[in-house]
This record gives structure tokens, sequence and C-alpha cells, in this order.
């Protein structure tokens, strides 16, 4: 028996990117011929995607965690990884994409829709692409950054135009069971409809669809019943029909009170106070019915509603019913705005934003924030001094040095990179942008320089031997 599942808290991870490759090319007569380490490859996106064939998150409530696939590494002869396979998620129309907070992420409407929950990480950069004319050989290569990795609440609001509201067993599912081709479980107890039910309406030239909402109660907005589990699937409608039940048994119950308690529920769940309403008597097929709903249709149309008496059983009012609610629909689809073309918009960077802020928290860490600095350090490899330096490098050139000295950063101070969950922290020191200038050429193999001159050859080894001479000046072995 196929299950209703309509939210499901779903655990998604993205692909590692892969680690860049340092590799040095050798041949025949050539034993350094120059860096040649390939990048790693793209770690995978996790993608939800609308898909109309799909109508319930019951696949994600039975695998809650779903993860893409890594980059692969690069390799030497300039072979870069391959990229990570991207996993896409086919979702229903309707569903919202919330984070642990409720916050909206993203309402994927329309077949088709995307929305990447979680983003692949880049692949590392390999040492022939750190090459340049100041570092020809660099001795390493970046490291993949992880991918996104988060947990999100997937929501499903059905897709309808109309949504049927009433009490069980006021005859919501027969209705829809004679208006359209939908076959629910249809029963003479309260209940009976335990998830909503759709169906498509042809009506002349206009096909809408109809949707019922099962378990409305005195509480429903509350969590009684099932109500607060199934309001949510009324949002999307563009019109409400009230379907009441005009030969119920209950001698507590009648069509007006029972229209006065769902109109309560529905005000206290808020948001559809602007829907257009309509009133279907139903069950006018019994005798008992038919007396009660011309009782009570002088005083429903008081109230400004339109009423409609219809039996499922004999088909009686369907077609009046069925024409009167395309015209609702019709006229609510040309009232919405028109999608415009996608536009393009740029946000240039401000002239004064330096990429990064630098902050003096309460207990004296200077803690460094910004996109290109946190990337920078994951992408770092802390256990070769080459690729910390070249940290330090580039940390240099964005101007996070100077930034420290403005805040009043001194030599020990703490510093962090990075969020406090997942921060580098080190004891500053001042000369590490003078270390870095003075270093200057890091990364360079002096075997990759063209030859020198014979004549400059001879004046270098000149002024090594004077400078040892100038050491060992005065020194007595036997001293």
């Amino acid at each position: 028996m196929t299950t209703f599942v309509d939210r499901v808290e779903l655990h998604v991870a993205a692909g590692n990117g892969g680690h860049g490759c340092a590799s040095v090319h050798r041949e025949k007569f050539k034993p350094l011929g120059g860096p040649d380490g390939g990048n790693g490859g793209r770690g995978g996106d996790v993608t939800l995607v609308v898909d109309q064939s799909v109508t319930t998150l019951l696949d994600y409530h039975h695998s809650p965690h779903r993860k893409a696939t890594n980059g692969k590494p690069g390799e030497g002869g300039n072979r870069s990884g391959k990229d990570g396979t991207d996993l896409v998620l086919p979702v229903p129309d309707g569903t919202v994409v919330l984070d642990k907070r409720g916050n909206v992420l993203a309402d994927l409407v329309g077949q088709g829709t995307t929305y990447i929950a979680a983003q692949g990480g880049r692949g590392g950069l390999g040492n022939a692409a750190l090459a340049s004319a100041r570092r020809k050989a660099p001795g390493f290569a970046l490291l993949g950054e992880p991918g996104d990795d988060q947990d999100i609440v997937l929501e499903l609001k059905t897709v309808a135009d109309v949504a049927l509201v009433g009490y069980p067993s006021a005859g919501k599912s027969s209705l829809i069971s004679v208006l359209s081709a939908a076959k629910p479980k249809i029963a003479d107890y309260p209940f009976t409809t335990l998830v909503p039910n759709l169906g498509v309406v042809t009506a002349g030239a206009t096909v809408y669809t109809i949707a019922d909402v099962p378990g409305l109660i005195p509480g429903a907005s509350q969590g009684k019943g099932l109500g607060l589990e199934f309001l949510r699937h009324v949002e999307r409608c563009s019109v409400l029909v009230h379907v009441l039940d005009t030969a119920t048994l209950e001698s507590e119950r009648d069509p007006l009170s029972d229209l006065d308690v769902i109109e309560a529920e529905l005000k206290e769940y808020g948001g559809l106070e602007n829907r257009p309403r309509l009133v279907v008597l139903n069950k006018v097929d019994i005798p008992d019915g038919l007396d009660l709903a011309e009782m009570v249709r002088p005083d429903l149309e008081a109230r400004g509603y339109r009423v409609f008496e219809v039996s499922a059983v004999s088909r009686l009012g369907l077609k009046e019913l069925s024409y009167a609610l395309a015209d609702i629909v019709g006229q609510a689809r040309a009232a919405k705005p028109k999608e415009e073309a996608t536009r393009v918009v740029i946000r240039p960077k401000a002239v004064d934003d330096a990429g990064f802020t630098v902050v003096l928290e309460e207990d004296g860490l200077y803690r460094v924030r910004g996109e290109k600095p946190e990337r920078w350090v994951r992408q770092t490899d802390f256990n070769n001094d080459e690729a910390v330096g070249y940290l330090a490098d580039r940390l240099n050139r964005l101007g996070v040095e100077e930034e420290l000295m403005k805040a009043g950063a001194r030599a020990g101070d703490g510093v962090a990179i990075g969020p406090e969950e997942n921060a580098v922290v080190f004891d500053w020191e001042p000369t590490m942008a003078a270390g870095a200038e003075m270093l200057g050429r890091r990364g360079e193999d002096h075997r990759f320089e063209a030859p020198r001159p014979a004549a400059q050859r001879r004046r270098d080894k000149q002024a090594e031997r004077d400078e040892s001479d100038q050491e060992y000046e005065g020194f007595d072995p036997f001293a």
C-alpha cells in the first residue's frame, strides 16, 4: 500500500573537490621539464528538480541521507581529475524547501524547476596552474574544497486550482470522484480520507485541478484531527469550496454551524482571507437533505456566498458547479501577472570593499572573515611549508596584514581565519609579511633559470670565497 508523505527532513551532502597534483615532468635528457600537475575535479552538486510524475516525498522518508560523489584528484602529465557526478533528486510539484529554523529557501512550482540544495566543492589547482614567471616550479598544489553539507526540510503543498474543505464525511471525496477521473477511497465513516486527493476537471475549454483537504474539525488549526497536517495543501488554490452535509445524522450539527467552524479554522491558519468562496450543499438526493438545503440557502446567500445544491449520487447540479468553478479559475489565471523575461542584475562590488573583515573579539582573538581568506585556508596543505608560504603571500597581497596592524594587533596575538567551528588559529608575527616579501621568490627552482654568463659565474664564486674568508677571519682551530 502506497503511503503519502508530505513532510520530510533531508540531509544533503555535496561532493568534495579533488586535490590538485604537484608533479614535475621528466623525460630522457630532460629530467626537469617543468611542473605538470593537473587540477582536481569539482565535487558533485545535490539538486532538487520538480518532476510531475512524483506525487509524494516517501522515498526521502525512507532514505533521508543523500550525498553526491567527490571529484577525483589531479594527476601528473597535466591530467585533471574527473568531476564528481551531480545527484538529482526529483520532488513533487509544489515542494517548499526550508532550513532547520523554518526559513524558506526555495518554492519549487512548475515542471523542471530546480534548486541546488548543496554546492559541490571546487577542485584544487595543480602546480602547473600555479606556475608563473616568478614561480616556475611550485613544489605544492592546492587542496580541493569540501562540498556543502546541510539539513533541509521538504514540505509538499498541493498545487491545485480548487480546494474542497469541510467536515469529515461531508462528501468531498465523492464529489471529486464524479467531477474527475480520480478514484479516492469512499466510505460512510469519518476520516475515510487520510491524504489529499487530486483530480483533473474539464469544463468547456478550461481544465483545472481540484483537491480535497481531509480531517478538518474544530481545533484543526491547533493540531486536532488531521487538519493541521493538511491545511498547507489549500495555500496554493484559487478558490475554496465549502462542502456542507445537509443529511448529517449528528444532531448538534447543521450546515451553518459547520460553515462557521471551518471558516474559523481557516482564519486561524491565516493567509486565505482573499480567496473566493463557494458553498456546496451536498446530499440533496436525500429528502431531508433537500429540505434542509432549501431552508439554509437564503441565509448563506445573505452572507454573500454563491450556493449550489448538488448530489454526488444523482449528479444533480454538478455541471453548473463545474462551469462556475472553471469561470473563477479562469479569472484567477488571467489576473496573475505575466512572467517577465529573466533579467541579468549586475551588482558591482563597492570600491571600498576589501573582501574581508578583521574583528577583535572579547577574548583578545583577532578573527578574519571573508570569502577569499577562508577559501584559501581550506585549500592550503599545512604540512607543506611552501604551501603555507604561498598562503602568507596571498593574505599579504589581499591586505590582511595591514588591516591587522590597523586593528591594533601585536606580535604574539592570536589570529583566527574562518568561523568558530572551523577556523585556523595562529600566533601573529608582524614580520610575517616582511618574511613573505624577503623570501619572495618562493616556489622557484634555480635549475630552471637561464644559465649565467661565464664571467658572471666567476664573479659570483669570488664573492662567495670572499664572504667565506670574512667568516673564518681570526678563527684559530687550535684555540
